[in-house]
């Protein structure tokens, strides 16, 4: 089992950054890729970035235009979301998660094993 705790989400004005980040524990973090995805109210939840288990590796949904950065630091076991530019339409819950499949997979929602409970973002215009 691998336990996933989201932290650093609040309220931000349109143009501010944030900062999520997601704690894990149990197995070998650095055996996992790693994920943040987003459900906004009324939505379906998306992907937003994901990062290769050695950190060497990262993908980010192109709607995303660069603003978000994802890293992790291996040693801490934790996982990081940069997000600068912030815009109302970015308001949303955001989770991490963990997956022990491929690259080719981190866009799949499916190919996560493991999920943190959420951390609300709330973008104001």
């Amino acid at each position: 089992q691998v336990q996933l705790v989201e932290s650093g989400g609040g309220l931000v004005q349109a143009g501010g950054s944030l900062r999520l980040s997601c704690a894990a524990s149990g197995r070998t973090f650095s055996n996992y890729g790693m994920g943040w995805f987003r459900q906004a109210p009324g939505k379906e939840r998306k992907f937003v970035a994901a990062i290769s288990r050695s950190g060497s590796s990262t993908y980010s949904a192109d709607s995303m235009n660069g603003r978000f950065t994802i890293s992790r630091d291996n040693a801490k076991n934790t996982v990081y979301l940069q997000m600068g530019s912030l815009k109302p339409e970015d308001t949303a819950v955001y989770y991490c998660a963990a997956t022990a499949s491929g690259s080719g997979s981190y866009y799949q929602e499916y190919s996560y094993d493991y999920w943190g409970q959420g951390t609300q973002v709330t973008v104001s215009s």
